[in-house]
Protein backbone atom coordinates (compact mmCIF):
# COMPACT_ATOMS: atom_id res chain seq x y z
CA UNK A 1 0.00 0.00 0.00
CA UNK A 2 1.36 3.41 -0.99
CA UNK A 3 1.66 6.09 1.69
CA UNK A 4 -1.20 8.04 0.14
CA UNK A 5 -3.54 5.06 0.29
CA UNK A 6 -3.28 4.20 -3.41
CA UNK A 7 -2.53 0.53 -4.07
CA UNK A 8 0.52 -0.06 -6.28
CA UNK A 9 -0.51 -2.86 -8.62
CA UNK A 10 2.21 -5.25 -9.81
CA UNK A 11 3.69 -3.99 -13.06
CA UNK A 12 2.13 -0.53 -12.70
CA UNK A 13 4.06 2.60 -13.52
CA UNK A 14 5.79 4.29 -10.64
CA UNK A 15 5.24 7.98 -10.01
CA UNK A 16 8.80 8.66 -11.15
CA UNK A 17 8.28 6.75 -14.41
CA UNK A 18 5.08 8.63 -15.12
CA UNK A 19 6.75 11.97 -14.41
CA UNK A 20 9.60 11.16 -16.79
CA UNK A 21 7.16 10.02 -19.46
CA UNK A 22 5.13 13.23 -19.23
CA UNK A 23 8.09 15.59 -18.94
CA UNK A 24 8.62 15.79 -22.69
CA UNK A 25 4.91 16.33 -23.32
CA UNK A 26 4.78 19.11 -20.75
CA UNK A 27 7.74 20.82 -22.44
CA UNK A 28 5.91 20.75 -25.77
CA UNK A 29 2.75 22.13 -24.17
CA UNK A 30 4.65 24.93 -22.45
CA UNK A 31 6.51 25.74 -25.66
CA UNK A 32 3.17 25.89 -27.50
CA UNK A 33 1.75 28.31 -24.96
CA UNK A 34 4.84 30.48 -25.18
CA UNK A 35 4.64 30.53 -28.98
CA UNK A 36 0.98 31.54 -28.88
CA UNK A 37 1.81 34.43 -26.55
CA UNK A 38 4.70 35.46 -28.77
CA UNK A 39 2.54 35.32 -31.89
CA UNK A 40 -0.02 37.53 -30.19
CA UNK A 41 2.71 40.05 -29.34
CA UNK A 42 3.99 39.93 -32.91
CA UNK A 43 0.50 40.60 -34.27
CA UNK A 44 0.34 43.65 -32.03
CA UNK A 45 3.70 44.78 -33.36
CA UNK A 46 2.56 44.33 -36.96
CA UNK A 47 -0.59 46.30 -36.21
CA UNK A 48 1.66 49.06 -34.88
CA UNK A 49 3.40 49.09 -38.26
CA UNK A 50 0.00 49.96 -39.73
CA UNK A 51 -0.37 46.64 -41.55
CA UNK A 52 -3.89 45.53 -42.48
CA UNK A 53 -5.53 42.48 -40.94
CA UNK A 54 -5.44 40.75 -44.33
CA UNK A 55 -1.69 41.27 -44.58
CA UNK A 56 -1.13 40.06 -41.03
CA UNK A 57 -3.30 37.00 -41.68
CA UNK A 58 -1.27 36.16 -44.78
CA UNK A 59 2.07 36.50 -42.96
CA UNK A 60 0.98 34.57 -39.87
CA UNK A 61 -0.94 31.96 -41.89
CA UNK A 62 -4.02 32.65 -39.78
CA UNK A 63 -7.54 33.36 -40.97
CA UNK A 64 -8.58 37.00 -41.12
CA UNK A 65 -11.31 36.44 -38.48
CA UNK A 66 -8.72 34.86 -36.17
CA UNK A 67 -6.45 37.89 -36.58
CA UNK A 68 -9.38 40.21 -35.99
CA UNK A 69 -10.25 38.31 -32.81
CA UNK A 70 -6.66 38.68 -31.59
CA UNK A 71 -6.65 42.39 -32.30
CA UNK A 72 -9.92 43.05 -30.50
CA UNK A 73 -8.23 41.81 -27.34
CA UNK A 74 -5.81 44.73 -27.45
CA UNK A 75 -7.15 47.55 -25.31
CA UNK A 76 -7.94 50.65 -27.33
CA UNK A 77 -5.66 52.76 -25.17
CA UNK A 78 -2.87 50.19 -25.07
CA UNK A 79 0.38 51.78 -26.20
CA UNK A 80 1.67 50.22 -29.39
CA UNK A 81 5.02 48.45 -29.12
CA UNK A 82 7.89 50.41 -30.59
CA UNK A 83 10.81 48.73 -32.25
CA UNK A 84 13.80 50.14 -34.05
CA UNK A 85 15.16 47.84 -36.74
CA UNK A 86 18.82 48.85 -36.64
CA UNK A 87 20.95 45.80 -35.92
CA UNK A 88 23.27 47.76 -33.65
CA UNK A 89 21.15 47.95 -30.49
CA UNK A 90 22.41 47.12 -27.04
CA UNK A 91 19.63 45.95 -24.76
CA UNK A 92 20.07 42.40 -23.52
CA UNK A 93 17.09 40.82 -25.31
CA UNK A 94 18.21 42.23 -28.66
CA UNK A 95 21.75 40.94 -28.16
CA UNK A 96 20.43 37.53 -27.10
CA UNK A 97 18.45 37.33 -30.32
CA UNK A 98 21.56 38.12 -32.34
CA UNK A 99 23.56 35.54 -30.39
CA UNK A 100 20.88 32.93 -31.04
CA UNK A 101 20.95 33.66 -34.77
CA UNK A 102 24.72 33.36 -34.89
CA UNK A 103 24.60 30.04 -33.06
CA UNK A 104 22.00 28.73 -35.53
CA UNK A 105 24.19 29.70 -38.47
CA UNK A 106 27.29 28.14 -36.91
CA UNK A 107 25.37 24.93 -36.17
CA UNK A 108 24.27 24.71 -39.80
CA UNK A 109 27.71 25.35 -41.28
CA UNK A 110 29.99 23.53 -38.86
CA UNK A 111 29.88 19.75 -38.49
CA UNK A 112 29.62 18.64 -34.85
CA UNK A 113 29.21 22.22 -33.66
CA UNK A 114 29.28 22.41 -29.88
CA UNK A 115 26.40 24.87 -29.87
CA UNK A 116 24.10 22.63 -31.95
CA UNK A 117 22.43 20.89 -29.03
CA UNK A 118 21.84 24.20 -27.28
CA UNK A 119 20.29 25.64 -30.44
CA UNK A 120 17.97 22.65 -30.71
CA UNK A 121 16.89 23.05 -27.09
CA UNK A 122 16.11 26.73 -27.67
CA UNK A 123 14.03 25.92 -30.73
CA UNK A 124 12.00 23.34 -28.82
CA UNK A 125 11.48 25.57 -25.79
CA UNK A 126 13.57 23.36 -23.51
CA UNK A 127 16.02 26.18 -22.87
CA UNK A 128 15.38 29.84 -22.22
CA UNK A 129 17.63 32.85 -22.10
CA UNK A 130 18.92 33.66 -18.64
CA UNK A 131 22.25 35.23 -17.67
CA UNK A 132 23.58 31.73 -17.02
CA UNK A 133 22.33 30.17 -20.26
CA UNK A 134 23.56 33.15 -22.27
CA UNK A 135 27.02 32.70 -20.78
CA UNK A 136 26.85 28.99 -21.63
CA UNK A 137 25.95 29.71 -25.24
CA UNK A 138 28.75 32.26 -25.48
CA UNK A 139 31.28 29.67 -24.27
CA UNK A 140 30.06 27.11 -26.79
CA UNK A 141 30.16 29.63 -29.63
CA UNK A 142 33.60 30.83 -28.62
CA UNK A 143 34.89 27.26 -28.88
CA UNK A 144 33.16 26.67 -32.23
CA UNK A 145 34.51 29.90 -33.70
CA UNK A 146 38.03 29.10 -32.52
CA UNK A 147 38.13 25.47 -33.61
CA UNK A 148 36.16 26.02 -36.82
CA UNK A 149 37.87 29.23 -37.87
CA UNK A 150 39.01 27.74 -41.19
CA UNK A 151 35.47 26.72 -42.15
CA UNK A 152 33.44 29.68 -40.91
CA UNK A 153 33.14 33.07 -42.61
CA UNK A 154 35.04 35.91 -40.98
CA UNK A 155 31.71 37.73 -40.59
CA UNK A 156 30.69 35.17 -37.96
CA UNK A 157 33.61 36.08 -35.72
CA UNK A 158 33.04 39.79 -36.27
CA UNK A 159 29.37 39.42 -35.29
CA UNK A 160 30.28 37.42 -32.20
CA UNK A 161 32.83 40.02 -31.05
CA UNK A 162 30.28 42.83 -31.49
CA UNK A 163 27.55 40.94 -29.63
CA UNK A 164 29.92 39.98 -26.82
CA UNK A 165 31.08 43.56 -26.35
CA UNK A 166 27.47 44.62 -26.03
CA UNK A 167 26.70 41.93 -23.46
CA UNK A 168 29.85 42.72 -21.48
CA UNK A 169 29.00 46.41 -21.36
CA UNK A 170 25.79 45.63 -19.51
CA UNK A 171 22.10 46.28 -20.18
CA UNK A 172 21.04 49.49 -21.81
CA UNK A 173 17.53 50.81 -22.48
CA UNK A 174 15.87 49.57 -25.65
CA UNK A 175 16.01 51.97 -28.53
CA UNK A 176 12.98 54.28 -28.81
CA UNK A 177 10.78 54.16 -31.83
CA UNK A 178 9.22 57.09 -33.70
CA UNK A 179 5.59 56.20 -32.87
CA UNK A 180 3.86 58.39 -30.27
CA UNK A 181 1.89 56.73 -27.48
CA UNK A 182 4.18 53.74 -27.71
CA UNK A 183 6.03 51.44 -25.32
CA UNK A 184 9.15 49.31 -25.74
CA UNK A 185 8.41 46.00 -27.43
CA UNK A 186 8.48 42.99 -25.06
CA UNK A 187 11.78 41.19 -24.68
CA UNK A 188 10.48 38.10 -26.50
CA UNK A 189 9.55 40.22 -29.52
CA UNK A 190 12.86 42.07 -29.54
CA UNK A 191 14.73 38.78 -29.30
CA UNK A 192 12.73 37.30 -32.18
CA UNK A 193 13.17 40.27 -34.50
CA UNK A 194 16.89 40.60 -33.74
CA UNK A 195 17.34 36.90 -34.42
CA UNK A 196 15.82 37.24 -37.89
CA UNK A 197 17.67 40.43 -38.77
CA UNK A 198 20.99 38.90 -37.72
CA UNK A 199 20.38 35.74 -39.73
CA UNK A 200 19.50 37.86 -42.76
CA UNK A 201 22.69 39.88 -42.30
CA UNK A 202 24.87 36.79 -42.00
CA UNK A 203 23.29 35.31 -45.12
CA UNK A 204 23.73 38.53 -47.07
CA UNK A 205 19.99 39.10 -47.41
CA UNK A 206 20.15 42.72 -46.21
Amino acid sequence: MEGNGVRQEPGALTEEQAARMLAGMNEVIRAGEEMRRLRSEMIKLFAGFGWTQDKIARITEMSQPAVSKQMTRFAADDPLPRLGLALDQHDVAWLEGRLWALAEEVAEVLDAARCARFVGALAKGRKHFTPESTDELRRLLEADLRLGAAELPAAFRAAYDEISRGLDTGPKPAAAGPVPNSAPAPASVRRTVARQLQRDRLRGNT
